[in-house]
């Protein structure tokens, strides 16, 4: 039973500090709301008019994969520690845990997700530049036309 102590605190710290913080919201939230204690305030600048865009749905699939890759990371972190005892068996588990999720963040490299229009095209604009300083261009499988265009 003493093993458990620790998750149990934990469990408890959890549910006293969701508690206090409604508690909290409550306490020191508006007494009479109105539409001006209830607008959005960011960044010291009352908005004058609501966004006409959407927000692109590609920042979603960037917070999404920073997610994954960060559980990914929690789940990798406990297994390094005990990956001797473990053997072949921990390598052949850990390895095929990076594989089902490292196909997925080919995927999105594939798809383009993760390009970002004018960071790419600065890219490809400061690599061609590079290139011709270097004198590189021609060489290694590198068109010079190609190459000319992207400058």
């Amino acid at each position: 039973m003493n093993q458990y102590l620790p998750i149990l605190a934990m469990i408890i710290l959890v549910i006293l500090f969701a508690g206090l913080s409604f508690v909290a919201s409550k306490l020191l939230g508006p007494r009479r709301p109105t539409s001006a204690k209830q607008a959005a305030y960011e960044c010291g600048i009352v908005p004058e008019v609501e966004p006409v865009e959407r927000f692109p749905v590609k920042f979603y699939l960037i917070a999404m994969a920073f997610i994954v890759l960060d559980v990914e990371i929690i789940f990798l972190y406990p297994l390094t520690t005990i990956l001797r005892p473990l053997g072949a068996y921990g390598l052949f588990a850990a390895g095929t845990f990076l594989l089902v999720l490292l196909v997925p963040f080919g995927y999105l490299l594939s798809t383009g997700a993760l390009a970002w229009g004018s960071v790419q095209q600065v890219m490809e604009r400061v690599s061609g530049s590079v290139l011709r300083a270097t004198g590189k261009i021609g060489r290694d499988g590198l068109d010079p036309e190609v190459t000319q265009e992207a400058a």
